[in-house]
């Protein structure tokens, strides 16, 4: 069976393909591009309707996995969080979102402060729907440092270091990462999958 990426990110499709040994084919190659409306109250929610969404068009003959995943701060009561890709707005950049989330830092006369990010992975087939998480904490700076990555990268400090994601490099970031530990939980689900 064929896996497929239920995401149009370019950034989670590279982490994806880097982290899987399998080739991961993104929907859009297949499908073209549409838009998925990811109205879940939790990761898990909007990871497993994009994964429905593309297995349905699909079919049986594919194992479909999505994935969402956002950043969270306990003094934002836990925002941006599952509006981590449209903070700044509804057609919002990763730079849009990145620089929203700096300038309510300064607003609140923070340098610092604790976030973590989450990740949920839904793999979808004939078998039957599966959800895996992961968790990467860390601290959120005022200031973006870095080219690397995407989305929050360059303001997030993981837990244990002293560079940003946006400085580290990607295999440091794919051994630590909220994603990678999920991943790392599917893939043993997705070979049995493939197997059956």
């Amino acid at each position: 069976m064929k896996l497929v990426l239920a995401t149009s990110n370019k950034g989670k499709l590279k982490e994806f393909q880097q982290m899987c040994e399998d080739e991961v084919v993104p929907f859009s190659d297949l499908l073209g591009t549409f838009e998925i409306v990811e109205d879940g109250d939790t990761f898990a929610a909007n990871a497993r309707i994009k994964a429905r969404t593309i297995y349905q068009k699909l079919g049986e003959e594919y194992i479909v996995i999505a994935d969402d995943s956002g950043i969270s701060l306990p003094i934002l009561e836990g925002a941006p969080g599952i509006y981590s890709a449209r903070y700044a707005g509804e057609n919002a950049t990763d730079k849009d979102n990145l620089y929203k989330l700096i300038n309510t830092l300064k607003e609140k006369n923070l340098h610092i402060t604790p976030a973590y990010y989450t990740a949920a992975i839904a793999i979808v087939s004939k078998y039957g729907e599966y959800v895996v998480h992961g968790w990467m904490h860390g601290d959120v700076i005022d200031e973006a440092r870095g080219d690397k990555g995407f989305g929050y990268d360059p303001m997030f400090i993981p837990k244990g270091y002293d560079k940003t994601l946006g400085e580290l490099d990607d295999d440091i970031k794919s051994a630590i990462s909220h994603r990678g530990k999920a991943l790392a939980l599917a893939k043993p689900i997705i070979n049995m999958l493939r197997t059956k």
